[in-house]
């Protein structure tokens, strides 16, 4: 990995580091889909085209193609492309995954319903930047973006996530990050997750939805 590409990735080397964190038999954030994911997916009809953005092992992913959608799925992590595969092989489903970064994704324009960013938060400022920009123009016109994270007061509770404050959500960050979309729900709230070993415990979350005019 190039310097110019260990500067875009938030981590010194995020392929290595998700690799690394990814080479055990168990999947570490479960293969349920999120909660706040799950809530709200109603915003979608099946037969339309969503995207998961760093979608991980494919708990996320894989959900949604059993709710009838076609899903796109990307991660810069071979050995957690391998895994999500592994489960919508064996759930019967089908989910179109890329090896990617979040910068180097084909994200096209105006090309789906819907996008999930599901604890994103290796971005720093900068990545995540780029990031709500590729997401804002990939979506069409009427597309809803579900969106979830830590807040700040996480690193109380230290029950995952990165632990660097820049990399986390508030309101502010959101509410002018797609000002120009309707927001539908955005919630600062506090609620006990049970997602594998890596998101246990209480934690301090922010949760979107939003639609494109």
């Amino acid at each position: 990995m190039s310097d110019s590409k260990q500067a875009s990735t938030g981590f010194a080397d995020a392929a290595a580091t998700w690799n690394q964190r990814f080479a055990t038999d168990d999947y570490i954030f479960g293969t349920e889909p999120n909660a706040w994911l799950r809530e709200h997916a109603g915003v979608w009809q099946p037969g339309q085209r969503v995207l998961c953005v760093a979608d991980g092992e494919g708990r996320n992913s894989v959900w949604l193609a059993r709710q009838g959608l076609q899903v796109d799925a990307f991660d810069v992590a071979e050995l957690g492309l391998a895994k999500a595969r592994r489960l919508a092989e064996a759930q019967g489903v089908q989910v179109n995954y890329s090896l990617a970064d979040c910068d180097s994704f084909d994200y096209g324009q105006q090309r789906y319903d819907g996008v999930v960013a599901i604890f994103v938060q290796f971005a720093d400022p900068a990545m995540r930047e780029r990031q709500f920009a590729n997401i804002r123009n990939c979506l069409k016109p009427g597309g809803y973006l579900v969106l979830q994270g830590y807040t700040p007061k996480q690193l109380e509770y230290n029950t995952g996530g990165p632990g660097i404050a820049s990399h986390l959500y508030t309101e502010a960050m959101l509410r002018s990050s797609f000002a120009d979309f309707d927001i539908v729900t955005l919630r600062d709230y506090e609620a006990e997750l049970n997602e594998g070993g890596r998101h246990k415990g209480m934690s301090a979350l922010m949760g979107l939805v939003a639609r494109k005019p």
